[in-house]
């Protein structure tokens, strides 16, 4: 048996037994850091595909009760708690476009009525296309955020890189 081994650690040499002891590595981390990581992304991307399709719900406005109205209304906008979230998402769009945030400026302001704006401004660096990307997911999937504005800068001509300025507001329900 132990001849056996021997012969099969010589046939396989250092670069096999290496590659056997990363497989022996792996199973254990697939299962202690990557299986429940998949499982906390999926919670999630449930959770923020709900609300999208809450948001893109069309708001029955009745003549009877104008304050129900209103109130359905704020509903559809998330809860100041659930500000992390939405900043997180907004990172995700960033992350999943391949663009580079920089230190951004973030400002909350009370506005009228029941919401609360969150203005964003974020540097950002990347192409044209991954800007537009990260800009076009970001309205397209969080309808609750509004583009205020963009301003491009490039280097030189030649640079395939832009530095860009992007400004967001976030709309968020007050209270409870």
């Amino acid at each position: 048996m132990k001849r056996r081994l021997l012969r099969l650690l010589d046939a396989l040499g250092a670069a096999g037994v290496a590659g056997i002891g990363v497989a022996l590595f792996c199973l254990p981390f697939y299962f202690s850091a990557l299986a429940p990581a998949q499982a906390e992304l999926r919670k999630r991307e449930a959770i923020a595909a709900a609300a999208a399709a809450a948001a893109r719900q069309p708001i029955q406005i009745t003549r009877d009760d104008p304050a129900a109205d209103l109130e359905r209304f704020y509903a559809r906008f998330p809860r100041l708690d659930r500000l992390d979230s939405e900043l997180q998402a907004l990172y995700a769009h960033a992350k999943a476009a391949h663009v580079q945030l920089r230190q951004g400026e973030y400002r909350l302001e009370a506005t009228g009525g029941g919401l609360a704006a969150y203005r964003v401004t974020l540097p950002v660096r990347g192409s044209y296309p991954q800007l537009r990307q990260f800009v076009g997911h970001v309205i397209k999937d969080m309808p609750t955020a509004s583009l205020d504005s963009v301003r491009f800068e490039r280097k030189q001509a030649a640079d395939a890189e832009l530095e860009a300025q992007v400004r967001l507001t976030l709309y968020l329900r007050k209270g409870t």
